[in-house]
């Protein structure tokens, strides 16, 4: 009994200890400055933030100055201006996303305040202006994604002046209905462009050219989910891609959308003879022409044989008449030669010469 009193003792002492041991973790710790915005969550740490379908009409302020990457999706940005996320430095900051925020105009030094972006996604906006110094201020950005960003209002010029500075690495247009290679947005040292999914019906031969540049000459392309159509128009591009089919990613899975006989054919299997124009596309003359010809020989073989048929059952009567029209002609001769006859004969020509006689 005695040891159990004295147990019981010992251990009275050590509860005061414990109890100060487990204070911290019962009182909530403050919230230290910078912390997660309360319209968006923190994942694992303050390095990635995301802010989904909360309707921001601006960027939060009070992001983590630690944060890395940042998401803002589904909000209500509309436009971003001038230092839109300088409200705090966020040095550190290396991918910016801004999907379906409604974004349709980007003013001059936007980006200013994040020296060390390198990606940069504003797929999915209706971007109606984009300012000649909407990207100033982000040296080191390598990736630009504009995924279903340009259907709102055509922007190559605007955005071609907003890029000339960037040294891209990486540029994703893919769901604009581009209907050809956008040129002027191909930076030099561009690795890789995303074209899938647009109106790309072929790459023509000029597009071919520029893609030998020596500053393209690395450049990467995909161009899935294209209406390709593999007519005569597309045998420069056929060559060029089995020449350089490492040049696009995904070639082997390229199909032909028209015309309907080649509808979903592989193009690599397709030879340059199989691709043929109608004379109405302005190509050499294809299987329409080709049966044109056809049905005009006809027509004219039936006209034949009608006028032959015509022939044969009016034979009689064109016998009859041939035989009437040498009878005319021998009479018609025989007239002839009787003049001729009496105009030489010299008793005629002596009468003719003495009439007194």
């Amino acid at each position: 009994m005695a040891r159990r009193q004295a147990r019981a003792a010992g251990g009275g002492r050590w509860l005061p200890w414990l109890g100060l041991a487990l204070l911290p973790l019962a009182v909530p710790p403050a919230a230290a400055p910078g912390g997660c915005p309360s319209a968006c969550y923190c994942v694992a740490t303050p390095e990635l933030v995301t802010c989904r379908y909360e309707r921001l009409e601006e960027p939060p302020r009070e992001l983590p100055a630690a944060v890395h990457n940042l998401s803002i999706a589904g909000s209500n940005l509309s436009i971003l201006p001038r230092a839109a996320f300088a409200a705090r430095p966020l040095r550190d900051l290396r991918l910016l996303r801004l999907r379906h925020d409604n974004i349709h105009t980007i003013e001059d030094m936007a980006l200013q305040g994040l020296p060390a972006l390198r990606t940069l996604d504003l797929s999915h906006n209706p971007l109606l202006s984009v300012a000649a110094g909407a990207f100033a201020g982000v040296p080191l950005l390598r990736t630009l994604q504009l995924n279903q960003a340009l259907l709102a209002a055509p922007l190559e010029e605007q955005l071609a002046l907003a890029m000339q500075n960037l040294t891209l690495r990486r540029l994703e247009l893919a769901g604009n209905a581009l209907q050809a290679l956008p040129a002027s947005l191909l930076p030099p040292g561009l690795e890789e462009l995303d074209l899938r999914n647009n109106s790309l019906q072929r790459l023509a031969a000029a597009e071919l050219r520029s893609l030998e540049a020596p500053e393209l000459r690395g450049l990467r392309l995909n161009l899935g989910a294209n209406p390709l159509s593999c007519d005569c128009a597309l045998r420069p591009f056929l060559a060029w891609l089995r020449s350089a089919g490492s040049r696009v990613l995904d070639a082997r899975s390229l199909r032909c959308a028209g015309p309907p006989a080649r509808r979903g054919a592989v193009l690599l299997r397709l030879r340059p003879e199989e691709l043929v124009c109608a004379a109405s596309e302005g190509g050499e003359p294809g299987q329409l022409e080709t049966a044109s010809y056809v049905f005009f020989g006809i027509v004219l073989a039936l006209i034949g044989i009608v006028f032959l048929m015509v022939l044969y059952l009016n034979r009689r009567g064109i016998k009859r008449w041939l035989h009437n029209l040498r009878e005319a002609c021998r009479d018609q001769m025989e007239g002839y030669h009787y003049r001729y006859e009496q105009d030489a004969d010299p008793r005629c020509a002596s009468a003719v010469g003495t009439p007194g006689l």
